[in-house]
């Protein structure tokens, strides 16, 4: 087949490769952080490559013309999109209107779960254990009465963005700080989220329907912090902290797990994935609440994928427990959505094979 691998490029990782070195002052500190560096576009496209021909497309003001002249039999997109709260939509929807098959979920689900709010809200619907939550656009409209810890991110972000080592808030000082710093900053509303003090897990599921896998659950290891650092997976500790140099022994894959435990948090899972509409692949949060029972914090169908085992990226960690090196991962999502479409048998075939 022809893919059409649609990103955006981080462009300074084209010269390095170096996360930010500080906590965002102010939007432009952490802008493009989810965006993919070059190293992972072109490993992407490596492997794609091994089966199929790629063609690059940068998910840029040029990409609707591109598209409509590469004309592809698939798009491959990992494209996170810049501006607005539709921004992970974006891409997507341009895919629908020129009728483009691709891979991963839908406008409408990309853009419920960026959007912390929307998700949590389609979550209770369906009876989803989720944390409860706030949503207030000034520090005045938070209830007088709270019970901490409590965590405060922007509902609008993704990879940690705003969600620093302060993000967890002991007192209402804290709290109204906190708060006041997320709408200043991102110009946006503040989500207050009742914290979980168990056990934090991310989730890797790749397939739909009757072939929906669970890989081997990853486990954030909050020990493995710098002393004084919260337990919470913060942009401290994703971007900053934990580095290819001196990679933080953060993560434990396959969780040890309770085998009542590991079951439960599949299953919240899977009817998490259903309840979003999620389709070929996601990456779920979850967390252990005070009774010792899962609860999801978000949802990411646009998952990371840096593709060296010491960027400690997780959802090829978990593939990788599970027997899939990082080409396979690749195309186990293209067979993914083949077999979701209902194009070439051959690929469909090998997606079963390999799981």
């Amino acid at each position: 087949m022809q893919i059409a691998l649609v990103f955006n490029l981080r462009e300074e990782s084209v010269a390095s490769d170096e996360p930010p070195s500080e906590p965002p002052g102010h939007p432009s500190a952490d802008i493009y952080a989810e965006w993919d560096d070059i190293h992972t576009i072109n490993a992407v496209a490596a492997a794609l490559a091994t089966r199929h021909e790629v063609s690059l497309v940068n998910a840029d003001l040029n990409a609707f013309e591109k598209l409509r002249t590469l004309k592809p039999d698939l798009v491959f997109n990992i494209a996170e999109g810049l501006h607005g709260a539709s921004r992970e939509a974006q891409m997507p929807a341009i895919f629908e209107m020129q009728q483009l098959p691709y891979t991963g979920s839908d406008p409408v689900t990309l853009g419920l779960c960026l959007d912390k709010r929307r998700t949590k809200e389609i979550l209770a619907q369906h009876q989803v254990p989720s944390p409860h939550f706030w949503v207030v656009n000034s520090a005045l409209e938070l209830p007088k009465r709270l019970r901490y810890p409590l965590m405060v991110k922007p509902p609008l972000e993704g990879s940690s963005k705003g969600i620093t080592d302060k993000a967890l808030v002991r007192n209402r000082k804290e709290l109204v700080q906190q708060v006041e710093w997320v709408i200043s900053t991102y110009q946006q509303s503040a989500l207050v989220e009742e914290y979980l003090p168990g056990r934090e897990f991310t989730v890797a599921l790749l397939g739909n329907g009757a072939n929906l896998h669970v890989l081997p659950l990853v486990e954030i290891n909050f020990d493995s912090l710098p002393p004084g650092g919260n337990p919470i997976y913060s942009f401290e500790a994703k971007w900053i902290w934990d580095t290819e140099e001196e990679p933080l022994q953060i993560f434990s894959c396959p969780a040890t797990l309770e085998p009542l435990l590991q079951r439960q948090i599949e299953e919240v899972c899977r009817k998490a994935f259903k309840a979003l509409g999620c389709r070929d692949w996601c990456r779920i949060d979850v967390r252990l609440d005070p009774t010792g029972h899962p609860q999801i914090i978000e949802l990411n169908p646009l998952p990371g994928i840096l593709p060296r085992p010491e960027q400690n990226s997780c959802f090829p960690k978990a593939a990788r427990a599970a027997g899939l090196d990082y080409t396979q991962l690749i195309l186990s999502v293209v067979d993914a959505a083949c077999a979701r479409l209902q194009l070439n048998q051959g690929d469909v075939n090998e997606y079963r094979r390999l799981l």
